[in-house]
């Protein structure tokens, strides 16, 4: 059951992250400040003769991505 628990927790979390970048888009053109975001990028990549790959990973926060972030993480507490 462990897993589950693991999974549910990082679901909440990314729709968390994504409820608030959309509020941010939205309240963006009255408080611009919301809509300013820092990207991080992680790009894994290998070249083995037999197995190659290349992961691009890119996540862009802004203040409310983090806000809504810290919301989804009090709403998973509070219903465990």
């Amino acid at each position: 059951m462990k897993g589950w628990e693991t999974l549910t927790f990082v679901v909440v979390l990314l729709a968390g992250m994504i409820f608030g970048s959309i509020i941010g888009d939205i309240l963006g053109p009255w408080l611009p400040f919301l809509k300013v975001s820092k990207t991080i990028t992680w790009s894994p990549a290998a070249d083995l003769e037999i197995l190659k790959y290349d992961l691009n990973l890119q996540v862009k926060l802004n203040l409310c991505s983090i806000g809504g972030l810290a919301l989804a993480f009090w709403i998973y507490r509070r219903i465990k």
